[in-house]
């Protein structure tokens, strides 16, 4: 019982709760706006809440230090397998084939977004198992980490999802490009990227290129309805029943991929400066942590890693709305209504925290029994003790 309260203190001890804090504004405000939209999508999102703080506290308790030699390959294979699973008995749904139904239940599984924390994890546990050199990752390390990344990257797009697709590839050579690579490498891929740009388009799908020439040409119907709901909102906003664009439905998807227009509407320049500058916080402190900790690449790459999602998610998302970028399904990052992606994170900040308590610490003595091995500070003060204790009794 005393290796269980030696645990549990010291794992509470050593959790980055500035990391935690930083994401409660955003659910209070993205809960707020929900529950104006529909009370019955509040309800709902209040459960997802509810099963991501379970998922959170299951996965920052999960010794993953001591089983990420195993469980990691083996959860990376299994979200391919789904992948592959799609193709063969996906379900279709607006047009894309994304999904398998869970047999007996009429729920469905996106095995896409589970694929983005194996693939981190995957990252991790080579990066962590060797290390890169002074100079960077060589041409053969470099190709071994991208088909860690290319091979779900494929399978994605041929879904088709090129969003999530996209957003997995610039994460993972986000984190690659933290961790370290020759600059040689980095040089010969943007003037490969440059060159066969044609090409790439050429094989995109035709609806692919119809959001690309919208973009570049007059904006959507989505994009126009969400910048007069912008534009409406001023600087401070205006009430609820003022802000039209949501409430007769002219905005369309106004709780999930468009909720960031709703935000400027009710909230005006004020709110939307407000979130964006809570998600720049955010990312600023997980890169801090990976700057932090650069010895420990399982916690730098995990850090990176989630700071990038989150950067190019809020990106893309919020420059889908003000028609700086083609509209795709991206939604903002643990304020969009929807239970799949908050939970992922949820995840992967559970990951984190556990990654950063046990930095330092062994998690099973020799007796399998829960515990956490001392510090030197604590070990220097044992000895002390020991001391004082022989001394008196000489």
């Amino acid at each position: 019982m005393d290796h269980w309260l030696r645990y549990d203190r010291r794992i509470f001890k050593y959790f980055d709760y500035g990391l935690m804090i930083q994401i409660i504004p955003l659910m209070l405000i993205s809960s707020f706006l929900i529950n104006e939209i529909n009370p019955d999508l509040f309800k709902k999102q209040m459960l997802y809440y509810g099963v991501g703080a379970i998922a959170f506290f299951v996965t920052a308790f999960i010794p993953w230090r001591k089983i990420i030699w195993w469980f990691v390959p083996v959860l990376y294979a299994v979200n391919l397998l789904l992948l592959l699973a799609v193709d063969l008995v996906g379900k279709t749904i607006l047009g894309a084939q994304r999904w398998i139904e869970i047999p007996g239940t009429g729920l469905t599984i996106q095995p896409s977004e589970f694929v983005k924390v194996s693939v981190i994890m995957m990252l991790a546990y080579i990066i962590n198992k060797k290390p890169p050199p002074e100079e960077g990752y060589g041409l053969i390390n470099f190709i071994k980490l991208s088909l860690i990344i290319l091979i779900p990257f494929l399978l994605i797009a041929k879904e088709p999802d090129l969003g999530t697709a996209l957003v997995l590839l610039i994460t993972g050579y986000g984190i690659l490009f933290v961790i370290g690579i020759n600059w040689k490498i980095w040089v010969v891929i943007a003037v490969v990227i440059g060159s066969s740009a044609p090409i790439l388009y050429s094989h995109l799908h035709d609806y692919q290129k119809k959001r690309i020439a919208d973009f570049l040409g007059k904006p959507s119907y989505h994009v126009q309805q969400a910048l007069i709901a912008i534009g409406s909102g001023g600087v401070k906003g205006k009430p609820k029943e003022e802000a039209t664009q949501t409430q007769l439905k002219f905005l369309p998807i106004s709780s999930s991929d468009f909720i960031f227009a709703f935000l400027g509407e009710r909230f005006g320049f004020t709110g939307m400066v407000t979130v964006i500058a809570l998600y720049i916080l955010l990312i600023l402190h997980l890169f801090y942590i990976a700057i932090r900790n650069s010895t420990d690449y399982m916690v730098r790459t995990f850090a990176s890693g989630i700071a990038f999602l989150i950067f190019i998610y809020m990106g893309v998302n919020i420059y889908m709305i003000i028609g700086l970028a083609p509209v795709v399904g991206v939604p903002l990052p643990m304020f969009s209504h929807g239970g799949t992606s908050f939970i992922i994170f949820a995840v992967m900040f559970g990951i984190l925290q556990n990654l950063l308590a046990f930095k330092k610490f062994l998690m099973y003595n020799p007796d399998s029994k829960i515990s956490m091995a001392p510090t030197e500070a604590e070990t220097y003060e044992r000895l002390e003790k020991r001391q004082r204790v022989s001394s008196s009794a000489g």
